[in-house]
């Protein structure tokens, strides 16, 4: 009996929320909030089918990005199945910093190497240069490929990262507006150039940032003060920076999620009492999301379908 071929793969991704603060486009943290997409072998064709998030205004054709990402992982694979369908579950809120894209794009490069027969194992390492490539920078896409958090750098071969064991106290707890706000406008807003006293700042912080993380959660309000970027943006997201004010202010180590609007707060257990002391500071138009850090990254978390040989 040969090994079983599948012919559907469902994979699930997390949120991700990048930054953290000083650590910017270096660092990511997985979140417990999940796309779950399904590719299935056909025998013709494309369809995409789509619930939740997006599902009213995404494409349904080969731009959509799963779909290219799948499409270039088959590339490098020398493989291209005569015909797909793709079943997205999304819901990642999209347009919030909270790695949207970043998921999709793990998730169409996840499933090709899922579905693609004759692949032993996931190359981690290929899946995150190629991600890198089509998302434009590795931070979103290393926690949403590896979970937990991780640091992500740009070197001579490509995108490369390191995965880090998150302290089993911290928690994260996003705040979510209705408002949206893209990342190409977001990077719009920043300088050209920073002052060095400002980027010598950022890098001390980035530095304690990771001893925080993983070791001393304690000192997460003073590991999350940056210099760089968050308060350049305010004109994109003058309700963001406000909430963050007045969380710091109240010991909360608060910060920008990705390019935002959303704000991340990581706080310290008990998860309860955080969540609601987090929602008595919070203002009108912010849903508050209690979260854990994801330690487990893009998997396949079964397969849909298969078909055996004897």
């Amino acid at each position: 009996m040969t090994a079983a071929s599948p012919v559907a793969v469902r994979v699930r991704v997390p949120a991700t929320s990048a930054n953290l603060g000083p650590a910017f486009d270096c660092a990511g943290l997985a979140l417990t909030c999940y796309d779950i997409v399904e590719f299935a072998a056909t025998g013709s064709g494309l369809a995409v089918e789509m619930t939740g998030e997006g599902a009213d205004r995404l494409p349904r054709d080969e731009s959509h990005l799963v779909v290219r990402a799948f499409r270039t992982a088959c590339d490098v694979l020398g493989w291209h199945p005569p015909g797909l369908a793709v079943t997205a579950d999304n819901r990642i809120p999209q347009g919030r910093g909270m790695g949207s894209s970043a998921a999709a794009v793990v998730a169409g490069l996840v499933g090709a190497w899922a579905l693609c027969p004759d692949v032993g194992h996931l190359d981690t390492d290929t899946v995150l240069r190629l991600a890198t490539e089509l998302e434009g920078h590795p931070d979103n896409v290393a926690a949403c490929l590896l979970g937990g958090a991780t640091l992500s750098w740009m070197a001579p071969e490509g995108a490369r990262a390191a995965r880090l064991e998150v302290h089993p106290d911290v928690v994260p707890v996003l705040l979510v507006p209705e408002a949206t706000l893209s990342t190409h406008l977001a990077r719009g807003l920043l300088p050209d150039a920073v002052p060095h006293g400002d980027a010598a700042a950022n890098s001390g912080r980035a530095a304690l940032l990771v001893h925080a993380l993983t070791t001393d959660p304690d000192l997460l309000l003073e590991a999350t003060q940056d210099r760089l970027h968050q308060q350049q943006r305010t004109s994109g997201m003058p309700g963001s920076l406000a909430l963050i004010d007045r969380f710091r202010a109240a010991g909360h180590a608060a910060v920008v999620s990705g390019a935002g609007p959303s704000v991340l707060v990581l706080g310290r257990r008990p998860a309860e009492e955080l969540t609601t002391t987090i929602g008595a500071l919070a203002a009108s138009g912010w849903t508050v999301l209690p979260l854990e850090v994801d330690a487990h990254g893009a998997c396949v978390v079964d397969e849909a379908a298969q078909v055996s040989s004897r």
